[in-house]
């Protein structure tokens, strides 16, 4: 059979519109629409039959049952769900009627044409409302991760309109100790500040919080704000102690902000409205505009980690016994098993983590400043103290006395074989108008990569 018997069976199953008319013939032809289809082939059968040209109102298909006729007023509809929200990407999905699926399985079955012929009905009302959109919001369409995301639901006659998270990249220090990365709950009462009925929770005094400020308190809500989002989480590249301060290059993290009605905020001003409402003890640098692939990379990039460490020993150690003790560690695998302090919540098990350099100033003979630069997931107050021996070799048992960390600093965050700043994860062109790294190479500066957990 050629085209036009196959158009003309179609045609006389009953009032078929041009664009279903045309959609069994999607692969045919290029650059026309369905309905641009349907009409021609239409046309053409009435010229070969010599017969009047009889056009098929739309309303009247039986196939779509009309709904190929209202591409326009979805599009008005899917724009106004979104009015007020700022994007530039979009797209559109339709959950199609199962009578017009029916329907369209039927049109092919009762001419004999392949089921699979041409194209769906949802892939054209994609594609139809999806055009109209871009046109109405001056946006693009975007088959990935899109800033909008339509869901036309055609038989429950509504448009669902889900505006996907933005994202800020940037790195942090924390120059305050005490102030855990991110909120912490208390545990007594289940972050709720109360136990029982009305009695107010001693542990945390009612508040339901451990520690009233974190660093995702400090960080996240002014960058929430400024995007005029309903919530923020933050993402860290790891993280480090609760009592340790994070310095030098700084942390790098991700602000996830849902729901936001702005995504081009200028980040240059967003930075001092941040540090202003840390009030000196948390700063950020570098933000940017990021993809949502920036989560994974902050999270899932292998770096490395330097470290300053205040350290005390029970017993007497000589300027030369620290500086020899300290070379053995330079250059050494350790092994450690889950520390002391972390196996409630971590798997028990030893790890083998490197140490790239170590170094120190003996203050006197009780005390000393030690300096690590180690692979990530290094445990540095138990690389010090040896954790009753769970760690080997350690500065304590290197030199025989007990050695305690009094005082620990992160003191910069890089990835171990490549920058976690890379201009295919950002969404602005602010990296372009400046010279520094904020990742540099290890071996340049101080900077420190923590990427798995508590350091």
């Amino acid at each position: 059979m050629s085209i036009l018997d196959d158009a003309r069976a179609l045609d006389g199953t009953g009032p078929v519109c041009d664009a279903c008319l045309g959609r069994a013939f999607a692969d045919r032809s290029f650059g026309l629409t369905n309905a641009e289809r349907g009409r021609s082939l239409r046309v053409a059968a009435a010229l070969d039959d010599d017969e009047p040209f009889e056009p098929t109102p739309t309303a009247e298909c039986w196939v779509c049952e009309g709904e190929c006729a209202r591409f326009d007023e979805w599009a008005e509809r899917a724009a106004s769900a979104v009015e007020g929200v700022e994007f530039e990407t979009y797209q559109v999905g339709t959950r199609t009627p199962p009578l017009v699926e029916e329907n369209e399985a039927l049109l092919r079955e009762e001419t004999g044409l392949d089921p699979e012929a041409g194209e769906l009905f949802k892939s054209e009302f994609n594609r139809e409302v999806g055009k109209r959109v871009g046109r109405l919001t001056e946006t693009e369409v975007e088959f990935g991760r899109p800033d909008i995301q339509f869901l036309l639901d055609i038989e429950a006659g509504e448009v669902e309109a889900t505006v996907n998270s933005a994202f800020v990249y940037g790195r942090y220090r924390k120059l305050e100790r005490d102030i855990p990365q991110t909120e912490w709950p208390c545990g007594r009462c289940d972050g709720r500040g109360v136990l029982g009925a009305d009695r107010e929770c001693p542990q945390c005094d009612g508040t339901g919080y451990l520690y009233q400020a974190s660093v995702e308190g400090l960080v996240a809500p002014p960058i929430r704000d400024a995007m005029d989002g309903s919530e923020a989480t933050f993402h860290g590249a790891g993280r480090e102690d609760v009592d340790a301060r994070m310095l030098g290059t700084g942390r790098p993290f991700v602000v996830e902000v849902r729901d936001p009605k702005r995504r081009t905020v200028n980040v240059g001003p967003l930075e001092r409205v941040v540090n202003d409402h840390a009030e000196g003890r948390v700063e950020v640098e570098g933000l940017r505009l990021a993809t949502y692939e920036m989560v994974e990379r902050v999270k899932e990039l292998d770096a490395s980690k330097r470290y300053h460490a205040e350290v005390e020993f029970d017993a007497a150690v000589s300027e030369d016994e620290l500086s020899d003790a300290l070379a053995d560690l330079e250059g050494a695998s350790i092994e450690q098993y889950t520390p002391q302090r972390v196996d409630h919540r971590r798997a028990n098990l030893t790890r083998t983590r490197e140490v790239y350099e170590a170094g120190g100033e003996w203050a006197d003979a009780t005390h000393a400043t030690v300096e690590f630069h180690g692979q990530g997931g290094l445990y540095i107050k138990e690389l010090v103290s040896g954790d009753d021996e769970r760690t080997e070799p350690s500065l304590a048992g290197l030199l025989g006395v007990g050695a305690t960390v009094t005082a620990l600093d992160v003191v910069g965050v890089y990835g171990e074989d490549e920058s976690f700043e890379d201009e295919a994860y950002f969404r602005d062109d602010r990296g372009a108008d400046t010279d520094s790294d904020p990742d540099p190479d290890p071996d340049e500066t101080e900077a420190e990569t923590a990427l798995e957990t508590d350091e």
